[in-house]
């Protein structure tokens, strides 16, 4: 459906993560995968999802000379909004122990924003999804870390995976966001385009 709404545009996702990559293809559309190297950094300033709006903006930077008329560039990034601190992905086993134990028995705020390029505009929106997770155990966050080794995820958990099922106990907002894109609003802002250009 939105493949026909789109048929003129060429879609380019700048993310080398399997999810988002997942959920384009559940969306029935066709794009291309263009990776390129960038440093993840922000303003001490930014806060909330400010943070993540910047680094979504920040990682369509060097694609945009190379855009073409038709070509819609997808970029974003998530972060988990903890006490008034941002946790970006643990470096080791340590920092995931740490950022799980913080998490334990409390609500979180996960932030996703999502940057969309043309040659012409630039779009960027973001999505709240509050998560409260049960008061997990030591053995419980060390099974997970050796198990799953979150380290290429925000938080250091994987919402889809075992430590989702075990110890989310409430999520208010898209459960897709928490796993790395809020689809719903990908899916309506892309028609926008299509309808617009």
């Amino acid at each position: 459906m939105l493949n026909d709404t789109l048929k003129n545009h060429h879609i380019i996702l700048a993310s080398g993560s399997p999810r988002r990559q997942d959920f384009l293809k559940n969306l029935n559309l066709d794009f291309e995968i263009r990776l390129k190297p960038i440093i993840e950094e922000y303003p001490s300033r930014l806060t909330h999802f400010e943070i993540s709006n910047y680094l979504a903006q920040l990682k369509a930077l060097p694609y945009k000379e190379e855009l073409k008329p038709n070509d819609i560039l997808i970029t974003s990034d998530t972060i988990v909004w903890h006490n008034n601190k941002a946790l970006g992905k643990p470096k080791d086993k340590k920092e995931a122990f740490s950022i799980l134990k913080s998490l334990s028995n409390s609500t979180h705020e996960v932030i996703t924003s999502v940057c969309f390029t043309t040659p012409t505009f630039e779009k960027t929106l973001y999505n709240i999804t509050k998560v409260t997770f049960k008061a997990l155990s030591d053995d419980e966050i060390n099974y997970y870390i050796t198990n799953y080794k979150p380290f290429d995820k925000a938080g250091a958990y994987g919402i889809q995976e075992w430590i989702g099922q075990i110890g989310v106990t409430k999520i208010e907002g898209s459960y897709f966001n928490v796993m790395g894109l809020p689809v719903h609003l990908v899916y309506k802002t892309l028609n926008t385009i299509a309808d617009a250009y």
